[in-house]
């Protein structure tokens, strides 16, 4: 945690913070990357999701979504991003999911 000294921030906190940001892109970069080397297309990759991880093929777009930042910030805490399946696992209800890609979907074709 950042300790704050008026308007400082102590250099030391903050070189680890960063150390750990860095560290979980390069995780998730990496997941990305061989999800992305799997049959589901160009623009797209492989999320596992529910009690049991029912595979979705998910447009890199959802990545700017903060709702689905905040999914993937629960796997990594919850699971890290070392799995056997080549994709991401998402630990959350299916329906839950299925509900944000519904709204995610619906904003993008409102956009095009």
């Amino acid at each position: 945690m950042a300790v704050f000294h008026g308007k400082k921030i102590c250099n030391q906190s903050l070189t680890r913070i960063r150390s750990d940001v860095k560290k979980i892109c390069k995780q998730f970069l990496t997941r990305i990357r061989s999800a992305l080397a799997s049959d589901d297309g160009k623009g797209h990759f492989a999320a596992y999701v529910g009690e049991f991880q029912k595979r979705f093929v998910v447009p890199l777009s959802f990545l700017n979504n903060a709702a689905f930042q905040c999914l993937l910030r629960k796997a990594e805490e919850e699971l890290g991003f070392d799995h056997r399946l080549g994709g991401l696992v998402i630990p959350c209800r299916e329906d839950v999911f299925v509900d944000l890609a519904s709204q995610l979907e619906s904003r993008l074709l409102k956009r095009n």
